[in-house]
């Protein structure tokens, strides 16, 4: 596709259902921040009246917009990380860069054809085949680019430390920390016990992060079951050893945890990167709701520990605290094979959107670390930690 040429500066609308469709961007945004030639504009076309919470990590001069005066508004490029297609009354450059590697619902077998964007940022090579495989994408489309997964960039760069983030959310290094980060759905482990594991976890002696994800605050049924869960999670918190994390962006949780527990996400697979172990509570229902890809199922059994019930998966994270080289083959394998040349995705899809858009470079694109050294001393003036503000921050649409 010819880039539109309406003249002057690039405008780039990014469309968004959730905060972590915006934390996947994130890196991307913040390396073209600087760059007076382009102007972004943040839109939730679904739910427009959730754009602040969506945006609200894209800084206070972000520009944010209706679906009624974007659609009328002319664009360079529309961005999505989402299976969202917004009306659009002028033509534009389409760019999907997709937001995750859990093979869930669709993403890694559509039954759609691609054909209609203009640019696919795949995130590895596995899902470029199987898009191939379904039929979606013809081979030889000029639509592809293989740049890899811009939000775990900080898992590789250094940009993020363990006793720094865990200082932010007041807990000790001195003690080890166990992540609990479950997927969204009515029949995720949150669902099915999560509150009693929680319980359990709280009388070993670590610090517990517990991160939902944004679609578990969400009071529709179809999401999180109907239950409030950060007010269901509430009760077993404490400040100094448990808390509920407030960033849209998972990554400081991921390197701040000696141990993840997840039943099938995402985040389980970004945990690779770090290569610490993962202990997997298998939920049969959660893989038929969520349309789980079978190779992804299967791929998330080798890398972890799995479990099914509250006493097997405390057992389990004894055992990972004790033997965390456990299976480490198996982790790094299974995340080179997922994260295209991690710590450099953030440039490569800043290039490409720069190419989609008719426009050079200018300076250096390598603005991950940076922007999230320059996170990491706000996150500890704002005291993340905090259970009020954490609370807070999830019922108006945390990760």
């Amino acid at each position: 596709m010819m880039t539109p040429a309406f003249g002057g500066t690039r405008r780039i609308l990014v469309d968004a259902r959730t905060a972590v469709n915006y934390a996947m961007f994130a890196p991307v945004h913040r390396a073209m921040s600087g760059d007076d030639r382009v102007r972004f504009y943040f839109c939730a076309s679904e739910e427009p009246s959730k754009a602040a919470s969506i945006f609200r990590d894209a800084g206070p001069r972000a520009r944010v917009i209706g679906p009624a005066a974007a659609a009328l508004k002319k664009f360079h490029a529309y961005l999505t990380s989402d299976f969202t297609w917004m009306k659009l009354l002028h033509r534009t450059c389409r760019i999907q860069m997709f937001h995750g590697v859990g093979g869930k619902y669709g993403f890694d077998a559509p039954t759609e054809s691609l054909s209609p964007w203009h640019r696919l940022l795949f995130v590895n090579r596995r899902r470029l085949n199987n898009c191939i495989a379904a039929g979606a994408l013809e081979p030889d489309s000029p639509a592809i680019r293989l740049v890899g997964m811009p939000k775990v960039d900080a898992l590789v760069d250094g940009s993020l430390e363990r006793d720094t983030v865990l200082a932010s959310l007041g807990l000790p290094p001195d003690r080890p920390t166990v992540l609990y980060a479950p997927t969204w759905s009515p029949a995720s482990s949150l669902n099915t016990l999560g509150l009693e594991l929680l319980r359990r976890l709280r009388m070993l002696p670590v610090n517990v992060i517990v991160k939902l994800h944004d679609r578990s605050c969400d009071l529709r049924p179809q999401y999180s079951g109907g239950i409030d869960w950060p007010a269901a999670v509430a009760p077993h918190l404490a400040a100094g050893s448990a808390v509920l994390a407030s960033s849209a962006d998972i990554c400081p949780y991921l390197v701040a945890s000696d141990v993840m527990i997840t039943d099938h996400s995402s985040a389980g697979f970004e945990y690779l990167l770090r290569d610490r172990p993962l202990v997997r509570i298998h939920v049969p229902e959660l893989v038929e709701l969520a349309n789980i890809h079978p190779d992804y199922v299967q791929l998330l059994a080798d890398v972890s520990e799995s479990t099914a019930a509250i006493d097997d998966t405390i057992a389990a994270v004894e055992r990972a605290l004790a033997d965390p080289a456990a299976k480490s083959p198996a982790r790094r394998a299974v995340a080179a094979d997922l994260f295209h040349e991690p710590g450099h995705a953030t440039s490569r899809s800043a290039e490409a959107l720069y190419e989609a858009i008719g426009l050079e470079p200018r300076g250096r694109l390598e603005g991950s670390k940076a922007g999230r050294l320059e996170g990491s001393k706000a996150e500890r003036r704002e005291g993340l930690a905090a259970s009020s503000s954490a609370l807070q921050s999830c019922l108006t649409g945390d990760r």
